[in-house]
């Protein structure tokens, strides 16, 4: 967790002195602090966290579920076999909760839904300050800005609709009961 914001906050500094660096007016320096440098610094940390629900839940499942069969199949005498039964019921219990949280939250589609657009982000950047890829053709990055900041636009857009179509859209028809036929079977 340390060396993740150590990672964000050399980040921020290091992304920071380029964009001070460059011959923009301080408006859209501005501009590319609070919209492009914050988006990439708040996806970073959600994919982050994310990505460590994830792990620590689906290893808590596979761990879990190696064990319980191991536990089932060992005998013990009387005493031995009442607390092995209730260390059983509590390592079941732990590997179906984490099952469902993991399913509910599906934080490992966060995980690579964040990460894909911050890369994309970064991606974006990194050919603005660099003037190449779709920047190439301009001389300046005052010049270069405004496509730069419509295509972070577009990004921070797909990745509105994604969120809401992939993730959002997913928990709703989950809750939502399967609609029956005219004999009541679903």
């Amino acid at each position: 967790m340390a060396q993740q914001n150590a990672y964000r906050e050399w980040l921020k500094k290091d992304l920071g002195t380029l964009i001070e660096a460059l011959n923009l007016p301080d408006l859209q320096k501005h501009f590319l602090r609070s919209r492009w440098l914050d988006q990439v610094l708040w996806m970073e940390g959600k994919a982050d966290r994310a990505r460590d629900w994830y792990y620590r839940l689906r290893l808590t499942t596979i761990i879990g579920g190696v064990i319980i069969p191991a536990l089932v199949s060992l005998n013990f005498t009387a005493g031995t076999a009442v607390v092995v039964g209730w260390i059983t019921f509590f390592v079941s219990l732990l590997v179906a909760i984490s099952a469902a949280v993991e399913e509910f939250f599906h934080y490992g589609e966060r995980w690579r839904h964040y990460r894909q657009t911050v890369e994309a982000l970064k991606n974006e950047g990194w050919q603005f300050f660099q003037l190449s890829g779709p920047y190439r053709r301009f001389e300046s990055h005052a010049n270069a800005y405004r496509a730069f900041a419509a295509r972070v636009e577009d990004i921070s857009r797909l990745d509105v609709e994604a969120y809401i179509t992939n993730v959002v859209r997913e928990k709703q028809e989950e809750g939502e009961e399967k609609p029956k036929d005219a004999a009541g079977k679903t």
